[in-house]
């Protein structure tokens, strides 16, 4: 990555992390030392609002919000502005496709450490969203919140 490149990502990062008030973590375990659970808590903590969505959670509650089986079944009302994604790259252009399909409001996909998928990041950006990938917000946003 070019230094111009890091430039671009931080300015995008920096964006989000401005722009964005409600959050979709698809994979939110209710279990407090996995990942997504301090993810999650660290960006309520910011005054984020975040949505658990993980299928076997369904209607259950985790960190004071209904969890959600599946982005379809988030409601119109719950403007999701960005999709952080806590599952396998393989899982990502699933998930991508539902979100596109169901989230109007959605600006921005992010996959977290480990997590990429060249072909979901390029329909997502096609569509005119911002995809960060292979980052994590409780570790990007410090800088720019």
């Amino acid at each position: 990555m070019h230094i111009s490149d890091i430039d671009m990502a931080d300015e995008e990062i920096a964006r989000v992390a401005r722009e964005s008030r409600i959050i979709a973590v698809v994979g939110m375990s209710p279990r407090q030392e996995r990942p997504s659970w301090g993810v999650a808590r660290y960006l309520q903590a910011e005054g984020f609002r975040v949505i658990p969505v993980n299928p076997g959670h369904g209607g259950e509650t985790i960190l004071g919000e209904t969890v959600y089986p599946d982005l379809a079944s988030i409601p119109p009302e719950i403007q999701v502005d960005m999709v952080d994604i806590f599952r396998r790259s393989d899982a990502v252009p699933q998930v991508v496709d539902e979100a596109l399909a169901h989230l109007p409001h959605l600006r921005t996909i992010w996959m977290q450490l480990g997590v990429s998928h060249d072909e979901a990041a390029r329909k997502a950006r096609d569509r005119g969203l911002s995809v960060i990938e292979n980052r994590c917000p409780k570790i990007e946003f410090p800088q720019f919140l």
